[in-house]
């Protein structure tokens, strides 16, 4: 499941894939990057300009769009949207459907050793911060700080505090 696309994969010739990526069935890659050792489940989208680190897990039913840069050791649940328009819609003034040069995209950061919930729906222009936590269901709105756990609809600091001695950023992700 790593670098030949498979039955019921469309992974584009322009795709980058690291060593030792496992991909699922029903995913389509286009014009992204994906870093060593990572893991994407089922009927996943990744598109162009888009970056994920090494050692990542994306679960299935997950749209990962352009603009969206995820670090290292993150998780990312079960259908999680990542949006990168503030002002979505099909056509432009003059009634024409729009082109990409029409918007701006709004890039979006999720930082090493995140963890993202099932559900989450990110919107565009934001920064999940380092080893941050957000809860399943959520919509970030804005900034997640580091080591932060956020939570509801829109997302809501629950708390803030640096990881344990004893826990490994890595082991969480």
């Amino acid at each position: 499941m790593s670098d030949a696309p498979r039955a019921h994969q469309l992974i584009a010739p322009d795709v980058k894939l690291g060593r030792d990526v496992r991909i699922f069935g029903f995913v389509n890659l286009y014009g992204c990057e994906i870093g060593d050792e990572t893991k994407i489940g089922s009927f996943v989208e990744i598109q162009k300009n888009a970056r994920i680190g090494a050692r990542c897990k994306i679960s299935s039913h997950t749209f990962i769009c352009e603009g969206v840069t995820v670090e290292d050791n993150v998780f990312i649940g079960h259908s999680v949207t990542f949006i990168n328009d503030k002002y979505p819609c099909a056509t432009n003034r003059n009634g024409e459907l729009k082109t990409e040069e029409d918007w701006t995209c709004e890039a979006t950061v999720v930082k090493r050793g995140a963890s993202i919930g099932s559900g989450v729906t990110l919107l565009g222009g934001i920064t999940v911060g380092e080893n941050a936590i957000v809860g399943a269901g959520s919509v970030v709105t804005k900034d997640v700080p580091s080591n932060a756990t956020v939570a509801g609809n829109p997302a809501r600091l629950l708390n803030n505090q640096v990881p344990s001695i004893n826990e490994s950023p890595v082991l969480r992700s």
